[in-house]
């Protein structure tokens, strides 16, 4: 059995199909079209009639890739830039119309669940205790701690993310240190404050922390990051991109992804580890769930 998901993010907007075998999802097809939605835009401003007709065509076209690749069910979701957006109503009526399918709008608390979801049942060990899990996208950053038994007991969302700041902040290619120093400004002011669980262990999920995959390793402390980040404060986009595999955009926007994980390793109290899995991961696997091909807790 197949299904998949098209996440509609602020970034980018990203196709998962999976199926279930051996009582483990895998992974069939993936594909992401950086359709930067929330790309100059405040939370409080209408997304462009141009950006929703670019958003709808691509969405019809991943969802026609699902269904060739045979997935029983597609799911479309939407999350910061599109919950927050006054026309938003508007973006679903284009996808519906171009894709033929609903789009659903997720929640804060909802976004996060999932996103616990996806990162903790894709490890390749199940875990045991508290598990943090931090996902940083373009226009939002959330923060979760739970079980995986018990599910989630604590989450926060932050009005910050990648694409956000890199907006906000970023001109010169590579970053300025000033530049860099405003973000980091910011991120601390929106991390203030934040009384978090101190989980066994955290992970990381969300483009920036996969693209970082490529730089550092799956283990990010801090120390890691700050390497990397200086790394990326002295090359410029195109040079680095091209030495690591990356897209030029995804390479725009790590600087400030960087200091987001950065703040909630800190906020965690324990160094992050990238998992494979994320939103698009839990969306997948309680749809698989539901249809009785993956139990929900592990026996």
């Amino acid at each position: 059995m197949r299904c998949a998901c098209v996440d509609i993010g602020s970034n980018t907007t990203r196709l998962l199909v999976a199926q279930a075998s051996d009582g483990r999802m895998h992974e069939v097809t993936v594909e992401r079209a950086f359709t930067r939605i929330g790309a100059g835009r405040r939370r409080e401003d209408a997304i462009p009639e141009a950006k929703i007709a670019e958003v709808a065509d691509v969405v019809a076209a991943q969802v026609r890739l699902a269904r060739g690749c045979g997935a029983e069910a597609v799911r479309v979701v939407g999350t910061a830039a599109i919950r927050c957006a006054p026309n938003r109503d508007q973006l679903a009526e284009a996808v519906a119309a171009t894709a033929g399918m609903e789009m659903e709008v997720l929640p804060e608390e909802e976004e996060a669940r999932l996103a616990f979801v996806g990162a903790t049942r894709t490890l390749p060990t199940l875990p045991i205790g508290e598990v943090g899990v931090v996902d940083v996208g373009g226009g939002s950053s959330e923060l979760v701690a739970g079980t995986l038994t018990g599910g989630v007991s604590w989450c926060v969302s932050l009005d910050v993310g990648s694409g956000l700041l890199t907006d906000a902040y970023v001109r010169a290619d590579p970053p300025a240190a000033e530049e860099l120093d405003a973000v980091r400004v910011h991120v601390a002011e929106c991390f203030a404050g934040v009384d978090a669980p101190q989980p066994r262990t955290a992970y990381a999920v969300g483009g920036s922390a996969t693209s970082l995959y490529r730089l550092v390793g799956p283990h990010l402390s801090t120390k890691v990051l700050d390497r990397a980040l200086a790394l990326l404060g002295r090359l410029p986009v195109d040079q680095v991109a091209q030495r690591y595999e990356l897209h030029p955009e995804r390479v725009r926007l790590l600087p400030a992804g960087m200091l987001l994980l950065r703040a909630a390793a800190e906020t965690f109290g324990v160094p992050l580890a990238i998992a494979a899995g994320g939103l698009r991961e839990g969306v997948v696997f309680e749809e698989l769930a539901r249809r009785g091909a993956l139990a929900m807790v592990a026996d």
